[in-house]
């Protein structure tokens, strides 16, 4: 399966092309067949879609996100995150760096 995941702060974020919108349709021009998206800001841990996103993503799956800012807070959190569904063996596609794993 191939998962895509956006975030925005508020829903009107529409710089550097970060809007939800300009986001969802990145990961579905990149091949997202199931998209989750959430409405918070970075500095909130609570983000339920990417809880769910995290439950059902498996193996062999790819996850595509258009930028790391977009489903971590801080740069320490994303490699995290990364290397963890990396060691799961999920290929993360990062749009505006490449493909990891």
């Amino acid at each position: 399966m191939i998962y895509g995941y956006a975030r925005v702060s508020t829903n009107g974020q529409a710089r550097d092309g970060n809007s939800l919108d300009a986001q969802i349709s990145a990961l579905q021009h990149a091949g997202a067949e199931t998209i989750f998206s959430d409405v918070f800001s970075g500095t909130k841990n609570n983000r339920p879609q990417l809880d769910k996103l995290l439950k059902v993503i498996q193996a062999g799956d790819t996850l595509i996100i258009t930028k790391l800012d977009r489903i971590a807070r801080s740069l320490i959190q994303g490699i995290q995150l990364l290397e963890s569904l990396s060691d799961k063996g999920v290929t993360i596609d990062v749009l505006n760096m490449g493909i990891i794993g």
